[in-house]
C-alpha cells in the first residue's frame, strides 16, 4: 500500500536555444535522477526540447526536425522506466504550429495538450509563432515522428489515483485558468510547463499564485520553469521550481541555479480526494476533456520528500501563530459577547480550576466584557475546592481572578459530595468513577443554580480535545450554556493562554505562565504524598499532541489507522516509538467512536478552525457506530 502519496518532480534544466541535441540529453540525465528516486510523474519546462526564446525560428524545418528527432529519443529513453515525463516542444498540426506539452511514458506517447492562452503583451509575442488550442472542439488523431496518439484539452489517469491535468505558463495567469476546469473533470494533479522570465517581485506573486490555485483547485501543482540558460536580449529566466498541495507550498527548488534542478515532493491523493468527496462543487463534468487511462506502479512510499507536520493545529512561526491565536480569540470573544447580548444576560459565570481551559474561558470572558462595555466585576468566577485540589491550582485560580478584577466566590464541593455519595449508599473509600463524576456534577450544578441565581451565562471551558477523548462527564463539565473553547484543540488553548500572557501586565502574565507550566489534570482525585497532582490526564489517556495529530487527520481526511500510523511515525521522528504510537492510537480510535454520545447534544459554542465536532455543522456521527473496522 502507498496509503495515496504520488511522489512528483518538477525541473529547470540546462539547455541552449534552439539546440534540442543538446536538450534532449539534459532532459534525459533529469528522467534519469527523478527515476532514482522512485519519482512517478517529471514535469519538464515550456519548450523544454527546443528552449522557449527561439523566436521565428520555430518556423524553421531544421529546428522542427530536430526537435521532432530529440523527442523519439527521449521517447526511447523512457522504455522500461516507472515513470510518465512531460516535455515542450512546437507541433505542426495541418495549417497550425502549437505550443505543446507532450506526455509520454515506458516507449510511448499517451497524449499532447496545447497551450490555451498565449502571452501577446509587453515582453511576449506567442500569437506570431503559435495558434490556440481552444481551436480544438474536441482531441484529434495524430501521428508525430511514427507515433499515433491525440492531441488536444485531455487529461491522464496515471494510476494510483493520480490523474493530470495539463496546462502551460499563461494558462495560469488568466482569469479562469485550464485547471479550473480540468480538476472539475477529475484531474488531481496539475502540471505547468513555463517560460517565465524575472522580474521584482514577480517569484513572490507566482508562488502565491500556484499556491492559491492549488487551493481553490484542491489539487497537486506542480511548475517547472525555464533556467537561466533560456536568458537571451532582454530577458531574464530563474528557473522556479514549486510544487503545492492544496495551498501549500510542499517544495521550492533553488532559482538561479547553473545546474539542473530537480524538485521532488510527495503528494497526497488521498487527501485531496478525501476534501473533494465533502465538497459538492466538485461534480463530476465531461464535456470537452479527452480521457485516457494508464498505469504505473506506484510502490511504497517512504515520504522522503514529504514533510509531515506533527502540530497541524499549531503554526510553526512564531508571527504566524501569534496572527492565528489573535484571530482565534478574537472569534472567541466575539461569540460570547454576541450570546450575552442576545439573551440579556448581566454576565457570565464560570467555574476557575487553575487549569488550563478555565484559564483561556475566564480570558476570553474578560474580552467580552470588553466588548460590550461591561465591567469584569460582571464575571462571577468560581472557585470549588474538591478531594483533588492542590494549593498550586487553588492559589493560581484565586491570584488570576483578583489580578483580573472579576468577582471572586469560592465553594467547597467537599462536604456535599460526602452526603450525596452517601444518599447513593457509595463507599467514598472507593475511588472510581463515581466517586469522580460526584464531583464533577456537583460543581456544575452549583455553576448552573449560580448563573440563574444572578442572571449570568454559564461558559463551559472544555476543548476540542476533551469533546474528541470523551474526557468529560457526562451533564458535569460537559453541559453550559456556552462553550468557548469547543472547537480549540488541547495543543492550541496553551499558545492562546501563552498568546494573551505576551500582552498581559507582569503580574497576570506570570500567573498565566505557571499555568501553563501545570500538569494538565481533572484533579478530581486526592494529591500525592507531596501534595502534588496525582491524577495526570496524560498518563492515563495518552499524549495530546498524538490526539490532535489523529483528530486532524481522522476528521479533516477520514484517514485509515494504518495512514494514521505512518503519519505520526514520520511527524514525531521517533520522539514516540512505533508501538507506543499504536498503542495510543488504538485508544483515540475506540474512545472517539464510544463518546459520540456525549457530543451529539454538547452546547453552541463559535467555529474557529476546519476541524469542528459540532453535531449541529461539522460532524454528523451515529452514536452506536461500531468502531471494529476502524481498529
Amino acid at each position: 500500500m502507498n496509503y495515496g502519496f504520488f511522489r512528483v518532480a518538477a525541473a529547470s534544466l540546462k539547455l541552449k536555444v534552439a539546440n534540442p541535441s543538446y536538450n534532449k540529453e539534459e532532459i534525459k540525465k533529469a528522467i534519469d535522477k527523478a527515476v532514482s528516486e522512485d519519482v512517478r510523474l517529471l514535469v519538464t519546462p515550456e519548450l523544454s526540447i527546443t528552449g522557449y526564446t527561439c523566436a521565428d525560428l520555430f518556423f524553421t524545418k531544421a529546428l522542427q526536425q530536430s526537435a521532432g528527432e530529440a523527442l523519439k529519443d527521449i521517447v526511447e529513453h523512457s522504455k522500461g522506466k516507472n515513470i510518465a515525463v512531460v516535455v515542450g516542444l512546437p507541433v505542426a498540426f495541418y495549417n497550425s504550429l502549437y505550443n505543446c506539452a507532450v506526455v509520454l511514458m515506458n516507449g510511448g506517447i499517451l497524449g499532447i495538450v496545447p497551450k490555451t492562452h498565449m502571452a501577446n503583451y509587453n515582453e511576449f509575442y506567442e500569437k506570431r509563432w503559435f495558434a490556440s488550442g481552444k481551436q480544438f472542439e474536441a482531441c484529434q488523431g495524430i501521428n508525430i515522428y511514427g507515433f499515433e496518439t491525440k492531441i488536444g484539452n485531455q487529461i491522464f489517469d496515471l494510476g494510483g489515483g493520480a490523474v493530470l491535468g495539463i496546462e502551460i505558463c499563461e494558462d495560469l495567469w488568466v482569469p479562469n485558468p485550464p485547471s479550473s476546469k480540468l480538476v472539475q473533470h477529475g484531474a488531481n494533479i496539475i502540471v505547468n510547463l513555463s517560460a517565465s522570465d524575472e522580474y521584482v517581485s514577480k517569484a513572490e506573486y507566482r508562488r502565491d499564485l500556484i499556491a492559491n490555485q492549488s487551493a481553490r483547485c484542491i489539487c497537486g501543482y506542480v511548475y517547472a520553469g525555464a533556467s537561466v540558460y533560456e536568458s537571451t536580449t532582454d530577458l531574464v529566466f530563474s528557473g522556479a521550481t514549486l510544487i503545492s498541495e492544496n495551498g501549500s507550498i510542499l517544495a521550492a527548488g533553488e532559482r538561479f541555479s547553473r545546474d539542473n534542478v530537480v524538485t521532488i515532493a510527495d503528494i497526497d491523493i488521498e487527501k485531496l480526494n478525501s476534501l473533494r468527496l465533502n465538497n459538492m462543487s466538485f461534480e463530476n463534468s465531461s464535456d470537452g476533456i479527452g480521457f485516457s487511462k494508464h498505469s504505473i506502479d506506484n510502490k511504497n512510499n517512504d515520504l522522503k520528500y514529504r514533510f509531515v507536520d506533527p502540530h497541524p493545529f499549531v503554526p510553526a512561526d512564531d508571527e504566524k501563530r501569534k496572527e492565528r491565536c489573535r484571530e482565534i480569540f478574537s472569534i472567541q470573544a466575539a461569540g460570547l459577547a454576541k450570546r450575552i447580548e442576545h439573551v440579556g444576560s448581566s454576565g457570565a459565570v464560570i467555574g476557575i480550576s487553575g487549569g488550563l481551559d478555565s484559564t483561556l474561558a475566564l480570558l476570553v470572558a474578560v474580552e467580552a466584557m470588553k466588548l460590550l462595555g461591561k465591567n469584569n466585576s460582571d464575571i462571577l468566577g468560581i472557585t470549588m475546592p474538591g478531594f483533588g485540589t492542590t494549593d498550586r491550582t487553588y492559589n493560581n485560580a484565586i491570584d488570576l481572578m483578583k489580578c483580573l478584577g472579576v468577582t471572586v466566590k469560592e465553594i467547597s464541593i467537599k462536604n456535599a459530595c460526602i452526603q450525596h455519595m452517601k444518599d447513593i449508599e457509595h463507599d467514598a473509600d472507593i475511588k472510581d468513577i463515581t466517586y469522580e463524576n460526584t464531583q464533577a456534577r456537583e460543581r456544575t450544578q452549583i455553576l448552573f443554580d449560580m448563573a440563574n441565581k444572578h442572571g449570568k451565562l454559564l461558559v463551559g471551558t472544555g476543548d476540542l480535545s476533551e469533546l474528541a477523548m470523551g474526557w468529560c462527564t457526562y451533564n458535569g463539565d460537559h453541559m453550559s450554556m456556552y462553550g468557548v473553547n469547543a472547537s480549540v484543540p488541547k495543543t492550541l488553548v496553551r499558545y492562546l493562554v501563552e498568546y494573551v500572557a505576551g500582552i498581559s501586565e507582569k503580574k497576570t502574565a506570570d500567573i498565566l505562565y505557571d499555568v501553563l507550566d501545570t500538569p494538565v489534570s481533572p484533579e478530581l482525585l486526592p494529591p500525592d504524598e507531596n501534595g502534588k497532582i496525582a491524577q495526570k490526564t496524560e498518563e492515563n489517556i495518552g499524549p495530546y499532541e498524538l490526539h490532535d495529530f489523529f483528530l486532524y487527520h481522522f476528521v479533516r481526511f477520514g484517514f485509515s489507522k494504518e495512514k494514521l500510523q505512518l503519519l505520526a511515525e514520520k511527524a514525531f521522528n521517533r520522539k514516540y516509538e512505533s508501538e507506543e504510537i499504536s498503542k495510543w492510537l488504538g485508544v483515540f480510535l475506540k474512545r472517539f467512536f464510544i463518546s459520540q454520545f456525549k457530543r451529539s447534544c454538547i452546547p453552541d459554542s463559535p467555529k474557529v478552525g476546519s476541524v469542528s465536532l459540532s453535531p449541529r455543522g461539522d460532524w454528523r456521527m451515529p452514536s452506536d457506530a461500531s468502531f471494529a473496522d476502524y481498529l
